[in-house]
């Protein structure tokens, strides 16, 4: 940072760090008082963080744990945003491939919707037992 700053507003370094796609919806997110840094509850968007600090907050149906490594300048590219911090979440647990059942069923034949040809069969008889 210019100046020798080694602090940066908590909403800004989220939105650096290509948490939240805007400012606004970082610092909103840090109002709803669901962010810590550091253990400790922040409800106010110009709470600064240093370096080695620690942000513990939801994102999605995940709990994000991070380390603040780099403060940043400019709000880059996603791969310059991913060395301003470190991941400090467990790697999700994924089921052996061999336990995941296939994402789609296998059928037998004619088992399921009927085709237009097997409806028209049936529409036939039907019609047929309505006669007699």
């Amino acid at each position: 940072m210019s100046g020798g700053e080694d602090s940066l507003r908590l909403d800004k370094w989220l939105w650096h760090a290509r948490f939240f796609k805007s400012r606004t919806l970082a610092a909103k997110r840090v109002t709803e008082g669901v962010m810590r840094v550091n253990r400790q509850r922040v409800q106010k968007a110009n709470h600064t963080v240093r370096p080695g600090d620690v942000l513990t907050f939801a994102l999605g149906p995940h709990v994000r744990v991070i380390r603040v490594d780099v403060l940043g300048e400019r709000r880059g590219p996603a791969t310059e945003a991913r060395t301003l911090y470190t991941d400090l979440d467990p790697p999700p647990v994924r089921p052996a491939e061999s336990d995941t059942p296939p994402s789609v069923a296998a059928r037998e034949r004619g088992a399921g919707r009927p085709t237009k040809r097997q409806r028209r069969d049936l529409d036939r008889l039907r019609s047929r037992g309505e006669t007699t």
